[in-house]
């Protein structure tokens, strides 16, 4: 779904030649990194060209040191740079052409003279070649939201483990920890699925009965792996009165195409419930809007390159829709930021920036108020750089009297599931708040709640 007249990625004028809109943003040379925690006081030196190192002199449109950040090189669900083939011209993912009976030209094609034979081709040639918009490969789901994988790893001795842990007289939830925390989504499934197959019982139904609390919230999302875990998270925050939007925002928004209709599938299998029926009977008006273009799944594909012609036009269209007149048009904004890709999102920012002297996000917050505030926020500061944003919403889970857990284990279980990212948000976290992410959680839980989110992060305990 796309706002209405507004023509999708692919089909402005083809790109002028050379320049950074060309092709997709330069890999980033580094990310952010983290190495165990230094001694106090000191904090771990970037890697050889890491996050804040001079990048090699960028292209048109890109920010000159100390604006945004540079676009980050193997993000969330992103593939690593180099991967992408040259844009196929009709392959892979292209919409076919429409069906057209023989010898009828399409609606609209020039018409040929009353009783005028067709034309006619030689013997032996072919009719001119088509020309369709270029296709771009898609995204692949996360790690956890395709088909079903076989791995080479067996989950018996693990799920023994488990078994052993809860059997008895007490439990032992340090071996709990050990065993889930460090464990990839396919591994979990196998875990899982060993442990019925091997005990005849349900790991989540035995973990529940002998733990509690925020500890039990955070092993649970954990045994369920990240697709059923966000269905879940998304029926609990639609059930009841009220609604949670930030959950909405932290399962929905900046996400893939795949991982979006994924999400779709799995609530529907599970629930027996369309997603977009529940999410348009809890919010409403516009924000319901904004949430059904996101269900939609219809953003851009890491691929797609950035082009010059079309970012302007983002560009012009944002400020028509915002500064340029009196009030506001809510929709049009939440198309272009839920269309695009980073990449593309990164360079909007960037030339809004240029071309008004205003950042993009001031604009929102000048705009717009409530849900659709925060989603828009969230949408724009997850394009410019996720690793930081992530980091930002750890602390805002935090921050202020009071912890908010639920917030705060959801938030770690989502991104323990990709180590290298984990890694980067850890990284990122040190660079803006000045102080180890893993202490900083000591500090705000206790007991065997605390020790689980450590592991999460990557803390031996």
């Amino acid at each position: 779904m796309s706002y209405p007249g507004y023509p999708p990625y692919g089909q402005a004028p083809p790109p002028q030649q050379g320049g950074y809109y060309q092709q997709p943003p330069p890999p980033q040379h580094g990310q952010y990194s983290y190495q165990q925690p230094p001694p106090p006081g000191q904090y771990p030196p970037p890697q050889q060209g890491g996050y804040g190192a001079p990048s090699p002199q960028p292209g048109y449109g890109a920010p000159p040191p100390g604006q945004y950040p540079p676009p980050q090189q193997g993000g969330y669900g992103a593939p690593p740079p180099g991967q992408y083939p040259p844009p196929q011209h009709g392959g892979y993912g292209a919409p076919p052409p429409p069906p057209q009976p023989y010898g009828q030209q399409p609606y609209g094609a020039p018409q040929q003279g009353y009783g005028q034979p067709p034309p006619q081709h030689g013997y032996g040639q072919q009719p001119p070649p088509q020309h369709y918009a270029p296709s771009y490969p898609p995204t692949p789901p996360s790690l956890g939201y395709g088909p079903p994988q076989i791995i080479a790893y067996n989950g018996d001795s693990d799920a023994h483990g488990l078994r052993q842990a809860m059997k008895g007289f007490g439990t032992d939830e340090r071996a709990l920890i050990r065993i889930l925390a460090n464990k990839d989504p396919l591994q979990i499934n196998t875990i899982r699925d060993a442990y019925t197959r091997v005990h005849k019982r349900d790991l989540i139904k035995d973990v529940k009965s002998e733990v509690s609390g925020w500890f039990e919230t955070g092993l649970v999302a954990i045994i369920r792996g990240p697709l059923l875990h966000d269905v879940h998270l998304l029926y609990d925050a639609m059930s009841g009165p009220g609604t949670k939007e930030k959950v909405l925002n932290d399962v929905l928004l900046g996400r893939s195409n795949a991982d979006i209709n994924a999400i779709k599938n799995e609530y529907s299998r599970v629930f027996r419930r369309r997603l977009e029926d529940d999410v348009r009977g809890d919010l409403s008006m516009k924000t319901e809007r904004h949430f059904m273009i996101v269900l939609g799944a219809t953003r851009a594909e890491d691929s797609v390159p950035v082009v010059k012609t079309e970012i302007d036009r983002d560009v012009n269209d944002l400020y028509n829709a915002t500064e340029a007149k009196l009030g506001t048009d809510e929709m049009k904004v939440c198309s272009i930021l839920s269309t695009r890709n980073d990449n593309q999102i990164r360079a909007i920012a960037y030339e809004y920036q240029q071309k008004y002297a205003r950042s993009l996000e001031d604009v929102i917050r000048k705009e717009f108020s409530g849900h659709m505030e925060d989603a828009l926020l969230f949408q724009l500061r997850n394009g410019l750089d996720k690793y930081m944003h992530h980091a930002s919403l750890l602390e805002a889970a935090m921050a202020g009297a009071g912890t908010k857990d639920h917030l705060l284990v959801n938030r770690i279980v989502r991104y323990h599931w990709d180590r290298n990212h984990m890694a980067n948000v850890r990284g990122a976290y040190e660079k803006r708040y000045r102080t180890n992410l893993a202490s900083r959680i000591k500090g705000e839980t206790s007991g065997d709640y605390e020790r689980l989110l450590v592991a999460c992060i990557g803390e031996v305990i």
